[in-house]
């Protein structure tokens, strides 16, 4: 069975950032960030935040070490890269300001 795992970008912190997070070709539009602001307020809802440590317990997850569930915190681009690489299912999400902050 497949993994139902979300992360952060590396360096994202746990609480909302200052601002609305820009993309290269410029802001977000407004109907996406409220899309992604109810995506962020259901992951933290139903997810458990395991913060630097999201590679290591997405494995323990995989290998049965620890108890499956949806999880979400900080990876790397190359850890990303390497948890998909061992069958390891992500998603990596833009995390924008909370709705209600």
């Amino acid at each position: 069975a497949g993994q139902a795992v979300a992360t952060v970008p590396a360096g994202a912190p746990a609480g909302p950032p200052a601002g609305p997070q820009q993309a290269a070709a410029g802001p977000i539009p407004a109907q996406m960030v409220a899309l992604l602001q109810r995506m962020r307020a259901e992951v933290e809802k139903n997810c458990d935040y395991v913060g630097s440590g999201f590679a290591d317990e997405a494995r323990k997850m995989h290998r049965g070490e620890s108890e499956f569930r949806g999880i979400y915190g900080e990876a790397s681009d190359t850890d990303a890269e390497e948890l998909r690489e061992e069958g390891i299912d992500i998603a990596r999400l833009p995390w924008v300001p909370r709705a209600d902050g």
